[in-house]
């Protein structure tokens, strides 16, 4: 029974961690089908424009603007969650220790600068910055550049979803402001459970709040890691108010895009390698926490 037991919790706790990843793709294919809809079926364009060629060169020049993203999305989503950014594989460098090599008890190796172990992951991060919860793996060296293209676009394609909705909106409004029209952005749960509004309203609703809110959040940790990267610094040194690794705001962007920074973030699959192997690093300051 025990073993049983055990064995339950186990997939439990397997299908527990790849539940974020599942909700997160639910969440950015329904903003993308609402989107779509709101551009093929309630378009805001005047009534003379519907009837031209103009209206299927917008609805052509939205589409395209809105599946490059989610493709953008996607498919660094995908190369993140695939590069394994910890120490396993990696050769460290034998007995060629230098300042700020640390030995792990769990990993049972000496790691070099910037590594951190994830007990998350129960393994050592090259250049760790943080666990993320939403893909259950660690952001590292070797897969920064995918997880900020993949926040960059994220942050475009819900700005873009906002503002879709915000026209439709504002259509709306032309047509008046009720107190149910409010309600129903306000409190579209409390909403749908009374009866008050139909199924189809709700969800436009429920996604037109949730653009807005996943616009703010986005935003806030885009700016924070972009404001890191130009500094030369990980969530963990910014904790420990450290800059010692800070080669000025060009040389930090080519640290963690690569040697093609300018362009690689269009696209996932233009190749970028990066100057560093995530174990030896240049030191311009202090190693020890500033005063």
């Amino acid at each position: 029974m025990a073993r049983f037991m055990s064995r339950l919790w186990c997939k439990v706790e397997s299908s527990g961690r790849h539940l974020p990843i599942v909700l997160n793709a639910l969440l950015v294919f329904s903003i993308t089908a609402e989107v779509s809809y709101l551009v093929l079926v309630e378009a805001p364009l005047e009534p003379e424009q519907k009837k031209t060629e103009w209206s299927t060169m917008w609805k052509a020049m939205h589409l395209f603007a809105q599946y490059f993203m989610l493709g953008n999305i996607t498919w660094n989503a995908s190369l993140f969650v695939k590069t394994n950014p910890s120490i396993r594989g990696v050769f460290l460098g034998g007995d060629a220790l230098g300042q700020g090599w640390r030995y792990c008890y769990k990993c049972e190796t000496h790691t070099p600068p910037r590594c951190s172990h994830c007990y998350d992951c129960n393994v050592c991060v090259l250049r760790r910055d943080h666990h993320c919860v939403f893909f259950g793996q660690c952001v590292g060296f070797y897969n920064y550049r995918y997880f900020l293209t993949c926040l960059f676009f994220m942050w475009a394609g819900l700005l873009y979803a906002v503002v879709m909705n915000a026209e439709v909106f504002i259509v709306i409004l032309k047509e008046g402001v009720t107190f149910h029209s409010v309600l129903l952005l306000l409190m579209p749960w409390i909403m749908l459970v009374s009866g008050q509004v139909t199924a189809r309203a709700f969800a436009f609703a429920f996604i037109a709040d949730t653009c807005v809110v996943g616009f703010l959040l986005v935003a806030a940790f885009l700016f924070f890691h972009v404001v890191l990267m130009l500094k030369g610094q990980t969530t963990r040194e910014w904790y420990s108010t450290r800059q010692p690794y800070n080669l000025g705001a060009l040389a930090n962007i080519r640290e963690c895009l690569g040697k093609y920074w300018y362009i690689c973030w269009l696209c996932p699959l233009i190749p970028s390698p990066l100057p560093g192997d995530g174990i030896n690093f240049k030191v311009t300051g202090s190693l020890e926490p500033m005063k």
